[in-house]
């Protein structure tokens, strides 16, 4: 898995994940901290998947506290892959405001996933503080996230859309309930309507 050829590496995680064996977890975990190619992280995905949840969960849980932001972005993306809700506590409030944007949404996708029944309107409280946040990937993931967690969101993005100072936040908040209510639509679309209308409600509200 050192190896500089990247198909190689690939090779390699395929082999491990074909036949699990559990002396190589460390190894995979270790690769996906810095591993540069996505195909080969997400094989070694794959090859973590493959192994004992009992072995792997404990391993990943540590792996999300890593200094290194891949490392904790990949640990993450595993357990989401794993989906065994016992990983649950792992997704902490800072995880899931990381300062590092892939982490944070890694750390998004685990947590609807991971989520236990009746958590969920916490959770969405705490992603809705995330709303505005960085370019239109980002932003999208985060609607993606809040949108799986279904009509509980509704009070926070109202909340955001009628009370935040941010016209991001809110123009944010528009687009995500726009895609709720109607999956079709495409998010570019949904946040250049809501900017249009957070623009024209502040025109507004500065004549009057």
């Amino acid at each position: 898995m050192e190896h500089g050829d990247s198909s190689e590496r690939l090779r390699a995680a395929l082999a491990i994940g074909t036949t699990p064996d559990e002396r190589f977890i460390g190894k995979l975990i270790e690769r996906s901290a810095i591993e540069p190619e996505f195909y080969v992280r997400d094989m070694l995905t794959w090859a973590l998947t493959r192994h004992p949840v009992s072995v792997t969960m404990a391993r990943l849980c540590q792996e999300v506290h890593a200094e290194r932001a891949q490392a904790r972005s990949q640990a993450l993306h595993t357990l989401s892959k794993i989906g065994d809700k016992r990983a649950w506590p792992a997704i902490t409030r800072a995880l899931l405001s990381d300062a590092d944007d892939e982490v944070a949404r890694s750390a998004w996708r685990a947590a609807v996933v991971l989520v236990p029944e009746g958590e969920a309107p916490e959770l969405a409280e705490m992603l809705s503080t995330q709303l505005g946040r960085g370019a239109r990937e980002t932003q999208l993931s985060l609607s993606r996230a809040l949108i799986a967690l279904g009509e509980v969101i509704m009070p926070m993005l109202r909340s955001a859309t009628e009370q935040d100072r941010d016209p991001r936040v809110r123009a944010h908040a528009m687009a995500t309930e726009r895609l709720l209510r109607d999956p079709d639509a495409g998010f570019e679309f949904a946040i250049e309507e809501a900017k249009r209308v957070v623009t024209l409600g502040s025109t507004t509200g500065q004549e009057g």
